[in-house]
């Protein structure tokens, strides 16, 4: 029987029925420890009439929340990519389910080993607010495939998706199978500090260490999806214009608020000129109007749209120089929309350069050659994403084997996140940990050694006295 919506709140009474909530789900998962295959792919067909029926309503929630947010960027980027999971997991599963073999080397003979993959309980999802949809069923699908039970933390800064989401799971599944929750702050800290089998978190990476604190208390192993300042690489013989036209889908996509968006680019010295006037070129021909452009989203809320006008200010104040792509000439004094705007000579005392920008701005910065590039890469944070622009597959290499970064993308920005096979994960500060990809599967699952030993016991051999031929024979052909 489904069960009814619950909304919860940020009242005490509420916080507290989270314990209930987690109770029953582990309690659930007790009485069915290993769902079946079928069961399993049932469980992921359940999601895709959730998203095909109400696509009219998660598009309207989703410009509700974001003041406006572009339809085909949420079907595109929520929607599609969801049912592309889902197909994804329930075509493999069974392959991945199957106990695998392993040798069990000259001391576990005749015996035989496996690693059997098992469901790891109750799993718990803290969703951010850029992508709300998306990154709530991306992790339900992996540890629904996987065989868990699964509750989901909403962010505040969502609220119209996230009751939507809350209706639509809890009329597809029991509360203590999948469940959503909704509230501010002392609700997600709430969350972070019940003892989940598995924690994946989605978010900055201040937040990111308050959440592994929480964990901690509990031993509760977490994956940590962050962010930080991505860059794009382009080599000095790429052409500037395809590099500004890919550069501008990873960078204008949902207004560049997107954890792998291109947060500064490593230019040619002597092509920066030639790189600012082909971004403006090619921002210009897909917004030529911006304020009323319905394929432009707003920035989500206004305490981000003062921290990126803080950004911008800034940048003035300390010497640096902005260029922004206004085609129409338009007044964005009472918008939340912000104008695509590239930022030339920055300096590392900017909190531009120190902070990840998350949203409509980018850094555009001067490199000598391809040493020069690394090196200023590997000075900062490890990033989520790198992007690198290059037809040589020698320099692409070098790249690709003196940085370090959660994904890579050659001659692309953002195209490696929506690759299904593909792990997604980041490194030091851009996270900890994978999902997506059979790493998604394996994340959620517990992979548990199994030795089976038969009749013969060659273990007699060994036992003491010590000392006999059977050690002796070890000890000189083994022993080695």
């Amino acid at each position: 029987m489904v069960a009814e919506v619950k909304s919860l709140h940020t009242h005490q009474e509420d916080v507290s029925q989270l314990r209930a909530l987690f109770d029953a789900q582990r309690a659930a998962f007790f009485k069915q420890p290993y769902p079946t295959a079928d069961e399993r792919i049932e469980h992921l067909d359940r999601l895709k009439p959730l998203l095909l029926d109400n696509i009219d309503a998660i598009t309207a929630a989703l410009k509700a929340d974001f003041g406006h947010r572009s339809e085909d960027e949420t079907k595109l980027a929520e929607i599609l990519t969801s049912l592309e999971g889902i197909k994804y997991y329930r075509k493999r599963l069974r392959k991945w389910m199957k106990p695998q073999k392993r040798g069990v080397g000259t001391m576990g003979f005749p015996g035989s080993a496996s690693v059997l993959y098992q469901p790891l309980g109750v799993v718990g999802v803290i969703v951010p607010w850029n992508y709300p949809l998306y990154l709530a069923l991306g992790p339900l699908i992996a540890a629904l495939a996987a065989g868990n039970r699964v509750m989901i933390k909403m962010s505040e800064f969502t609220p119209h998706i996230g009751e939507l989401l809350a209706q639509l799971i809890a009329k597809t599944f029991a509360e203590d199978h999948v469940t959503v929750i909704n509230g501010e702050m002392e609700m997600g800290a709430a969350f972070s500090k019940l003892p989940f089998d598995h924690l994946l978190f989605t978010g900055s990476t201040s937040v990111g260490r308050h959440i592994m604190r929480a964990a901690a208390e509990n031993l509760t192993p977490v994956t940590l999806e962050l962010g930080g300042k991505s860059p794009a690489l382009i080599s000095d013989d790429f052409p500037i214009k395809d590099a500004a036209e890919r550069i501008a889908f990873g960078k204008c996509f949902n207004a560049g608020q997107t954890c792998v968006a291109p947060d500064y680019v490593l230019c040619p010295a002597d092509k920066i000129d030639d790189f600012v006037e082909a971004f403006r070129q090619q921002v210009s021909s897909m917004y030529p109007t911006m304020l009323d452009n319905p394929d432009l989203t707003s920035v989500i809320n206004e305490r981000q749209h003062q921290r990126l006008r803080g950004y911008l200010q800034d940048v003035l104040e300390k010497g640096g120089r902005l260029v922004e792509i206004n085609p129409a000439n338009e007044d964005f004094q009472n918008s939340r929309k912000i104008p695509f705007t590239l930022i030339l000579d920055s300096s590392s005392d900017m909190k531009i350069t120190q902070e990840e920008i998350f949203g409509p701005l980018m850094i555009v910065q001067p490199y000598r050659n391809l040493d020069d590039a690394i090196h200023t890469i590997n000075a900062g944070p490890r990033p989520l994403a790198l992007y690198y622009f290059d037809w040589n597959t020698e320099r692409a290499n070098q790249v690709l084997t003196r940085t370090h970064s959660g994904g890579v993308c050659l001659n692309d920005t953002m195209s490696h996140v929506g690759i299904d096979d593909l792990p997604f994960g980041g490194v030091g500060d851009s996270g900890m940990g994978h999902y997506h990809g059979h790493e998604g599967f394996l994340t959620f699952s517990k992979a548990k050694a199994v030795f089976r030993k038969g009749r013969i016991n060659p273990t007699r051999n060994i036992l003491p006295p010590f000392g006999r031929g059977m050690h002796r024979f070890i000890y000189k052909f083994l022993l080695r």
